[in-house]
């Protein structure tokens, strides 16, 4: 009985601050439709779509940060991006859920789908919406993962989704995912930037046609670019601090916009120069750039011997030509040594 009446008072407790919310909420509502400013929670069927998710496996129940809730699957429209009740009919029911959340049974564990660094509700919308209220940091919740490379976190802008769906585009038709599933996660600032990298993903797929003799998958092509290219990039980024020594400075907000900076830079050379081109390695172009950012260049990095980044059909050609003038120099010695 004594339970039956708190849950009373905290019922009509919860309907005064529901109108209150609610009043607030009309008004911030006027006020981003001026200023035309975004204030919703995304939509998870959306970002299913744009993002190319597919599998998913239950992770248990866990504590979840409220900051990172940032979207729902069927009642995105009905709460502000901060869970801010919109629809006046909700009152009852979030009135329930606040008596409830302050009962000594308390609300029960509501389920969340993980992507990324982002969660979004498949139930319990009010639930989120009265912890956030009652000011708590976290709340308990049954969580399954969508697994993926592509980047999601809460807070990210329109441009910042766009890259990741051009991303997730990325991944899809080079099959990077496919051939090798345990890739690091390849950031770029512009969207369009993507379309560059994949460029030089089929020119590698071309030009290791020409070094083999074969055609060879767009999944073998990346597969092979990843680990004898972009990687070593990276690793020599890393080596160096590169990211750190320009930090503040726009030009590679990320990795990959510098590998991006490193490729277009020595293809620039190779165009300009020829064979003659004064930078043909990574680590060349890594100091070009530091040298544009005027920054000093370790002497690590200037003495690093890594070996010519291969960027077109007549540099696999070379290549190739090379290769079978070893192959015979190895045959006649071998002749010679038999002779002698």
């Amino acid at each position: 009985m004594l339970e039956q009446h708190r849950f009373r008072n905290y019922f009509n407790e919860g309907r005064s601050k529901f109108q209150a919310i609610h009043n607030k909420v009309f008004w911030e509502e006027v006020l981003n439709h001026l200023l035309r400013r975004h204030n919703e929670l995304m939509n998870f069927d959306e970002i299913r779509s744009r993002l190319h998710l597919h599998e998913e496996h239950y992770e248990g129940v866990r504590d979840v940060p409220l900051d990172n809730i940032v979207g729902s699957v069927g009642r995105y429209k009905d709460f502000t991006a901060t869970f801010l009740p919109k629809n006046s009919k909700l009152r009852d029911r979030w009135s329930r859920v606040y008596a409830l959340a302050n009962s000594l049974e308390g609300p029960p564990p509501i389920e969340l789908y993980k992507v990324g660094d982002a969660y979004f509700v498949r139930d319990g919308n009010h639930r989120v919406s009265v912890a956030r209220q009652l000011r708590a940091k976290t709340i308990q919740a049954h969580v399954i993962e969508l697994p993926t490379t592509v980047p999601l976190r809460p807070g990210m802008s329109e441009l910042e989704m766009a890259a990741a769906e051009a991303y997730a585009n990325f991944l899809d038709e080079t099959g990077l995912s496919r051939s090798v599933p345990d890739h690091e996660s390849i950031e770029l600032t512009e969207p369009s930037r993507y379309h560059e990298l994949m460029a030089y993903i089929f020119l590698h797929e071309r030009v290791m046609e020409k070094l083999e003799g074969h055609a060879m998958t767009t999944e073998e092509a990346t597969s092979d670019w990843y680990h004898t290219v972009y990687k070593p990039a990276i690793a020599l980024i890393r080596k160096h601090d590169v990211m750190d020594l320009v930090k503040g400075h726009d030009n590679a907000r990320t990795e990959g916009d510098l590998y991006l900076w490193l490729m277009n830079n020595l293809l620039d050379l190779r165009h300009q120069y020829g064979d003659a081109a004064p930078v043909k390695s990574f680590s060349g172009a890594l100091t070009s750039y530091l040298e544009e950012e005027h920054v000093a260049v370790p002497e690590a990095l200037r003495s690093e011997s890594d070996e010519t980044v291969v960027l077109t059909h007549t540099q696999a050609m070379d290549a190739v030509r090379k290769q079978r003038e070893s192959h015979q120099d190895d045959d006649t010695s071998d002749t010679d040594s038999l002779i002698g």
